[in-house]
């Protein structure tokens, strides 16, 4: 197939890294693969298995760029495009009106976020052949507002290449450490991970906690917060903050345990990464989580924004390291069954097909 992956990504998350894998696997399984990209996207670097011919930078500023769409349909016909794929909703109109320019292309769209759609969508996606969602519960949330044929909406859980991360533990002779991912954003619940680790740093003096990830508000005035309330309680020198980390494998590597405190959360790529690299993983029993995790079994789920059940939860792996080791192998056999990169791509290519077939 013929296909042009759509993403005006100013910054990596999970969205960015499931959009990077898509194209390096449908590039190894023989397809020919475009992107259009925003000038400067973080991803142009990551996109290594394209030629500079197949990579297509616009503008891509908002819905109604209509530059952009003209852009996108001159190259979808030159091209011969057979599937245009968007995968960022500032994107999908644009993607819409490219594709009815173009006349010939199939439109696919892939939701990764509970957040519903605005009216402009509902006036723009009709074309839309069809619509992934990485999880059930976002496929139940695009049913709910009704913009598109239930028929047309199929869910594909993202993926990971599971080797890049297995057989990776360290051994931890300085102590224990407690990471999280954190955009330091409320919906994160970076300070429910900061107060129930000042419960757990009075059980266990050795326990130290790694916070990953970068703040992108406004004059980092997130960052400034959390610094506060990790002052407040007398926390320095047990919680680092390491920012973006390149290297995400070696930093699971590390981890004794690994806890996600999202209070809103569609799928959580950072989970499966963290079951696949044989971390224990605690989370908030959100939406994404209790689609991956099965309470007792895979990991443990807590309540939202409940720090002390949470420090509790820690505290009970952290004194029973066979339960802890049990979680962890049947978290990452889970992984290979269930979220492996080329079951995600198998899944993308056959819904690529109905898109063609219709």
């Amino acid at each position: 197939m013929r296909i042009l992956q759509i993403s005006s990504a100013r910054s990596i998350g999970g969205g960015e890294r499931h959009f990077v894998d898509l194209v390096h696997v449908l590039v190894r399984r023989g397809h020919e693969v475009y992107v259009a990209l925003r000038p400067h996207s973080p991803l142009r670097a990551q996109l290594t298995s394209l030629q500079p011919r197949n990579i297509l930078t616009l503008g891509l500023r908002n819905a109604v760029d209509l530059l952009s769409a003209r852009q996108l349909a001159r190259f979808i016909r030159e091209h011969r495009i057979e599937i245009v794929h968007a995968h960022l909703a500032r994107d999908y109109t644009l993607a819409a009106v490219a594709v009815r320019w173009a006349g010939s292309a199939r439109l696919v769209l892939t939701r990764h976020v509970l957040f519903p759609l605005t009216r402009i969508h509902r006036l723009t996606l009709g074309n839309a052949a069809r619509i992934i969602a990485v999880s059930h519960a976002v496929g139940d949330a695009l049913r709910r507002q009704g913009i598109f044929d239930e028929a047309k909406i199929s869910v594909v859980h993202n993926g990971i290449d599971c080797e890049r991360f297995a057989d990776r533990r360290e051994a931890h002779r300085s102590g224990k450490l407690i990471g999280t991912i954190s955009d330091f954003t409320a919906i994160k619940g970076a300070e429910d991970f900061i107060r129930a680790a000042s419960l757990v740093a009075r059980r266990h003096r050795d326990v130290r906690f790694v916070i990953a990830g970068e703040d992108r508000s406004p004059g980092r005035e997130n960052l400034a917060r959390i610094l506060r309330l990790i002052e407040r309680l007398d926390l320095d020198g047990r919680i680092s903050l390491s920012g973006w980390v390149e290297d995400i494998e070696s930093w699971f590597a590390a981890l004794t345990l690994f806890v996600s405190t999202s209070r809103y959360e569609a799928f959580s790529l950072a989970i499966v990464e963290a079951m696949a690299s044989g971390v224990p993983v605690i989370a908030t029993r959100s939406a994404g989580a209790s689609e991956i995790i099965t309470d007792g079994v895979s990991g443990c789920l807590v309540p939202i924004g409940d720090a002390e059940a949470l420090a509790a939860t820690i505290i009970e792996l952290l004194d029973r390291a066979e339960e802890a080791e049990r979680l962890s192998e049947k978290a990452r056999q889970i992984v290979q069954q269930k979220f492996s990169l080329e079951r995600m791509v198998a899944e993308t290519e056959a819904v690529y097909r109905q898109a063609l077939a219709d």
